[in-house]
């Protein structure tokens, strides 16, 4: 993957992307923002340039430095960003972020590009993990870009349909609260960890992450087999959100990995996303991650 000085099939020039694109690239994300998420500052355009992120930071340490690069008028106006690299451990390529204000030609540009940068013959991944542009999008909000899902499916490109993406403004009255809690601080991802315990069994769980802009993410709940049917998930979703609040939190975003099978109780989030819609979280939208064999 060295210099580039050609561009793609499509005709529109391509290069490397220099410290002048800052300005560019940060209108062309933030024109992709949807419901829940934090305008994208410099400072996380940063990280996500060196290939870190404070959401799936393992997944990045193993790949090579990520390279960024733009497709641009031939004046030199910056129309669309990409951002790949390679996991030498198992030789995947990886689409990690690209960006071209859903013009048909532009994000084909970006996607055409990036396979002959990472080679056709290639498995390629693309929205595998979050980085640091956004709070945790693991996946691409396919109804919001449809022209990037579109792209993507015309290149080869087969999506999954992994994430419910649902948001809500806070407060939200009327959730019970959990009558014993025991919070601690966790690194990964960063945030507080919520517990309720029976002695020292562990009934349930939940995971939220620190506010960001007045926006908290709620990761995760959990109850155990063994506890379910008597309201603890409800209590504690209640003390995550007042938590969350009392943190600095304005709204709160959720996200429900609910592609288990329909024979799996052990992973079905039915239950919970019942839940989820009484409370009053709205579905923004589905994340889908893509690949493609060679």
């Amino acid at each position: 993957m060295g210099s580039v000085t050609t561009g793609p099939a499509t005709g529109l020039p391509v290069r490397r992307y220099e410290a002048g694109d800052e300005a560019a690239v940060l209108s062309l994300v933030n024109a992709d923002r949807i419901t829940g998420q934090p305008e994208t500052t410099p400072a996380m355009l940063a990280e996500a340039l060196a290939g870190r992120s404070p959401i799936d930071s393992g997944w990045w340490a193993e790949l090579d430095a990520p390279v960024t690069d733009v497709v641009h008028k031939p004046a030199g106006t910056v129309l669309g960003v990409v951002s790949y690299a390679v996991r030498p451990s198992d030789d995947t390529g990886f689409v990690l972020w690209l960006h071209g204000h859903e013009d048909p030609a532009v994000v084909g540009a970006l996607i055409d590009h990036a396979l002959a940068a990472l080679g056709r013959q290639r498995t390629v991944s693309a929205f595998e993990f979050a980085s640091a542009l956004s709070l945790g999008l693991e996946g691409l909000p396919a109804g919001h870009r449809p022209v990037t899902r579109a792209g993507l499916e015309a290149a080869g490109f087969s999506g999954r349909n992994l994430w419910r993406y649902m948001h809500a403004g806070l407060p939200i009255a009327g959730l019970p609260h959990a009558s014993s809690l025991t919070v601690r601080d966790c690194e990964e991802p960063p945030g507080k960890r919520l517990e309720m315990r029976d002695g020292g069994e562990l009934l349930a769980e939940a995971t939220i992450g620190r506010p960001v802009a007045g926006i908290g993410v709620l990761w995760w709940i959990s109850v155990t087999p063994a506890a379910r049917g008597r309201g603890l998930g409800q209590s504690l979703l209640g003390s995550s959100l007042h938590l969350l609040q009392g943190l600095g939190a304005r709204e709160v975003i959720l996200f429900v990995d609910d592609d288990a099978p329909a024979d799996d109780p052990e992973r079905s989030r039915a239950a919970a996303n019942r839940m989820y819609d009484r409370t009053g979280l709205a579905q923004v939208d589905r994340l889908f991650s893509f690949s493609r064999r060679p």
